[in-house]
């Protein structure tokens, strides 16, 4: 697994009180946890740091879908349930610079 791979991960609930199992950008990859964004088909949900997601063959996603960067999670490698598919370098650059929107890391 790397970043940019889309999985199939029981993403968490905000208020913990549960998980529900659905894709998940993968960005950050270590030994023993991933940190992932969590895919919504709720495109009614959208704001402006989420990225619309067009299904694919390559990221193996059955519907239009948005990734919410806003929406990230810290777990466990061994919860991956399965690697769906991958996103294309422009979408990983677009990735990269809401993140860095995000966490305010421009100087």
């Amino acid at each position: 697994m790397i970043k940019g791979d889309i999985v199939l991960i029981p993403f968490p609930f905000s208020d913990l009180s549960g998980s529900k199992t659905r894709p998940a950008l993968l960005l950050i990859t270590g030994p023993t946890e991933i940190t992932l964004a969590f895919i919504s088909t709720q495109l009614n949900r959208i704001d402006g740091n989420d990225i619309l997601l067009k299904p694919s063959d390559a990221n193996g996603l059955k519907r239009d879908s948005i990734l919410r960067l806003s929406k990230l999670a810290t777990l466990d490698r061994d919860l991956a349930l399965g690697r769906l598919g991958t996103v294309d370098s422009r979408t990983l650059k677009q990735v990269n610079k809401n993140l860095i929107k995000i966490f305010k890391l421009e100087d």
